[in-house]
């Protein structure tokens, strides 16, 4: 057996969906680079604000993403099994439970604005802003969690397009109103970062009109329809949640996780926001290969656990780890290289703020390294073989007993320099490598999740 395989169909299948869906993520992710570059170009106090506000969108992103993943775990598999009956039931479900969560964050963004931003930063004037922009931000995230989850439904039958095609007409439709609203341009009111937030509000409300098109007039693979959604199956339900539920803790505890390490950084200074919220709009775009590779790996190993396929299973996974090292060598080295252009782009006001974004973004050419390989191997392979907890546990050891603790105490009891609080920050991705090479390469994960399919074992 070779060590690459030489299956022109894998990589013909591989390479389209990650490229797909990192182009997917990084329109997506760019709509918030694009916001972020116009907003500092305004002025520093929005730009800091909405950096803060969306932090409760990144906690709901990770909940609603994870949920959908939930539908691609299970619904892959059904995919390779051949059998698209149980995929209305598990979409349908997945879609309510991301509105739940979505009505959940309108609710306490309505009622308790002021209280959830506290715990961001104590800098009221930061926090004044971020709250004009939730103000308007939180109508979007209803509409965002349809959204995610009937995308992520196309993704698990190998349909990543529809997904591109939203997310390229949404950014360009962002882009037009955030030039109209925040500066108030060809006959608009200049509204700030107000105007931010009803630009990426009228987005999403696009991003959605065109998912429910495609999703019900267009796709010929799913056939889908409202009532289909509506299917209810007991035995199915059970085991979405059987195995979502590891996935949505997990992207829960990772987002609320974030949002501490946010607090973290926002108790420091104005500086190290700004250029914190810059290097990760960076990584965000840059990353988007490593994460699509995941994506991709994910829905290529449920199919092939649905199919039954086991004797292919070993030979791919080997070669989706030499892929996912290729990938994080040439995504470090692009924020390297790239590094003095963009903080001259992003248009920091602050010499501090420039100084902190060339040393985080440093750190993040190192640390992305290990990000492309074991995100893609635990959420990927392991993840869409089957096994949803073991990720989740390991999530929790490292980022709560390790990232946290000692960036807690890095931050406030030993006062290390910003840049040593961010690098323990982001020192997870290095060290969960190991685990992620030995979990991955036992092939004890496979567990064909399909009513009817093969006994679970070891290839």
């Amino acid at each position: 057996m070779h060590l690459m395989t030489r299956d022109r169909s894998f990589y013909k299948s591989y390479f389209s969906l990650m490229c797909f869906i990192a182009f997917q993520n990084l329109l997506s992710f760019s709509v918030a680079l694009l916001d972020n570059v116009m907003l500092s170009r305004y002025s520093a106090l929005a730009l800091n604000g909405a950096a803060l506000a969306n932090q409760i969108q990144f906690l709901l992103q990770m909940i609603v993403v994870a949920a959908g993943e939930g539908v691609v775990v299970l619904a892959a598999q059904y995919w390779g099994a051949r059998r698209t009956q149980p995929i209305y039931t598990i979409s349908g479900v997945g879609l309510l439970t991301g509105l739940v969560f979505g009505a959940v964050f309108f609710a306490g963004c309505s009622l308790f604005p002021k209280g959830i931003l506290g715990l961001l930063s104590n800098d009221a004037e930061i926090v004044a802003a971020a709250g004009q922009y939730v103000s308007i931000i939180r109508f979007t995230y209803p509409v965002y969690c349809i959204t995610t989850v009937l995308l992520a439904t196309q993704r698990s039958v190998e349909n990543a397009r529809v997904g591109f095609a939203v997310m390229l007409s949404s950014l360009f439709i962002n882009l037009f109103f955030n030039y109209c609203l925040i500066y108030g341009h060809l006959g608009f009111p200049q509204m700030g970062i107000r105007g931010a937030a009803l630009a990426t509000l009228i987005a999403r409300c696009f991003e959605l009109a065109i998912t429910l098109i495609y999703t019900f007039r267009v796709d010929k693979k799913l056939r889908l329809t409202p009532q289909k959604l509506l299917t209810r199956n007991a035995l199915l339900r059970h085991d979405y949640y059987k195995y979502a539920t590891p996935i949505m803790l997990g992207g829960a505890s990772w987002g609320i996780a974030m949002f501490i390490q946010t607090s973290i950084i926002g108790h420091m200074s104005g500086d190290v926001i700004s250029a914190n919220s810059l290097a990760l709009s960076v990584f965000n775009v840059i990353s988007v290969f490593a994460y699509g590779g995941g994506n991709a790996a994910g829905v290529l190993t449920g199919k092939l656990v649905g199919s039954g396929e086991k004797s292919r299973i070993r030979e791919y996974v080997y070669t989706m780890q030499c892929l996912f090292l290729m990938t994080g060598v040439v995504t470090g080295a692009l924020i390297f290289t790239l590094r003095l252009p963009v903080i001259k782009l992003y248009g920091l006001e602050s010499e501090g703020a420039v100084h902190y974004a060339k040393q985080f973004l440093l750190v993040l050419s190192i640390t992305s390294i290990g990000t492309s390989y074991q995100a893609p191997c635990l959420t990927g392979i392991v993840r869409g073989g089957g096994l949803t907890k073991f990720v989740f546990y390991n999530d929790l050891i490292f980022q709560w007993g390790i990232v946290l603790l000692f960036s807690l105490l890095a931050a406030y009891v030993w006062h290390l320099a910003p840049v040593w609080v961010f690098f323990i920050l982001k020192s997870d991705q290095l060290l969960k490598c190991a685990v992620a090479a030995v979990e991955v390469n036992r092939f004890t994960w496979i567990r064909n999740l399909t009513k009817g399919g093969e006994a679970n074992g070891q290839v």
